[in-house]
């Protein structure tokens, strides 16, 4: 039998050691114990599991949601190298002969400068690719619903990864990563960070609930705009708190009020349905404030981001929750708290805390 016993972990360029420290650490919490392998800039990661299944045991005792700074995981075969150009897909056939049962294909690429060099190959070869083992038995029809997805993963012409992901435990996204439009209206690109933390948080059959009109809102550090600009978009009354400007079209919205005030200082006068702070500052200082919020109930749901120290940022980032979560354990406070290294982020994540029953 084949081994599956490599984790392979889609990341973003420049944060492959925050990546290899979180599936290392979190796999050896849950007993599944290997070493990580990567080089900078390369935009994925494989876990080597000394089990010769562990991969696919990694995915069944961990939640892919549990990952921070992996946007995609696939249990690995061993890696096909030194490929031929005029046959690439008989190899990949009998990997796949070996792998739990599928009806879905990816074929996908870093998302780096070379890995976009490749988008086009990717696409030819996963229609190619898809029909060959459809036709020799390989993969379910599209109809038929499998657990598991298929991936291959292009690491040149002649280089390639087959494996599987979970579908209920794994990104649906293509590479992981939700392609949003920028909105021209918006005051600034900060935009799509709050748009997409919601995408990914609030599951789709809640979104009516959570993000209903006439609901209020505060925007810590809200200048120029951008985060709420989607407050506004979602038809919410804000309260936008910050020293400096906000945008002059977005003020003519009449949905908003600008108060001068300091994010950290500032004390809503009734408990919001929503509090969203993009500020910068270091990531305690922050934590410290969303903790504050909490306690004093004074928002049910909370979105922020806590920007990350050049160094040592995994373990920044467990020290904050850490500390945020122990606090709330502590106050016996009902709450649900994810976090994500967004597509839209760069040298931060993006929390979401709520507060309301059913988190």
């Amino acid at each position: 039998m084949t081994e599956v016993n490599t984790v392979l972990l889609y990341c973003r360029s420049g944060f492959e050691k925050e990546c290899a420290a979180e599936i290392t650490t979190r796999c050896a919490e849950v007993g599944i114990y290997g070493y990580p392998q990567f080089e900078n800039q390369q935009g994925y990661v494989l876990f080597r599991c000394h089990e010769s299944d562990g991969a696919i045991t990694a995915m069944r005792k961990l939640r892919f949601r549990s990952l921070i700074f992996a946007r995609q995981w696939i249990a690995c075969a061993p890696c096909l190298e030194n490929l031929s150009s005029s046959d690439r897909i008989s190899p990949i056939a009998i990997l796949v002969a070996e792998l739990p049962p599928t009806s879905e294909l990816m074929v996908e690429v870093a998302d780096t400068t070379e890995g976009r060099e490749l988008h086009g190959f990717a696409r030819k070869f996963s229609s190619a690719l898809a029909q060959a083992l459809r036709r020799e038995g390989l993969m379910q029809p599209r109809k038929q619903r499998a657990d598991w997805r298929l991936h291959v993963f292009v690491v040149d012409g002649r280089t390639l990864w087959v494996g599987v992901a979970a579908l209920g435990n794994s990104s649906s996204w293509p590479m992981g990563v939700l392609r949003l439009k920028f909105p021209q209206q918006a005051p600034s690109r900060s935009t799509l960070k709050l748009d997409e933390a919601w995408h990914y948080f609030i599951p789709q059959r809640r979104r009516d609930e959570l993000l209903r009109g006439g609901m209020s809102a505060v925007d810590l550090g809200a200048a120029p705009g951008g985060w709420t600009w989607q407050l506004v978009n979602q038809h919410m009354f804000v309260t936008a708190v910050d020293n400096g400007p906000m945008n002059e079209d977005l003020m003519e919205s009449g949905q908003v009020e600008h108060r001068r005030e300091d994010a950290f200082t500032f004390v809503p006068s009734k408990p919001v349905d929503w509090m969203v702070c993009d500020v910068v500052d270091k990531p305690a200082r922050v934590t410290e404030l969303m903790l504050s919020w909490a306690l004093n109930g004074w928002c049910r749901n909370a979105i922020f981001n806590l920007k990350l120290p050049m160094k040592q940022r995994f373990d920044e980032v467990e020290r904050c929750l850490g500390y945020l979560r122990a606090e709330l354990d502590a106050a016996d406070i009902d709450y649900r708290l994810q976090a994500r290294h967004l597509y839209h982020d760069r040298e931060e994540i993006t929390c979401w805390l709520s507060l309301t029953p059913e988190g």
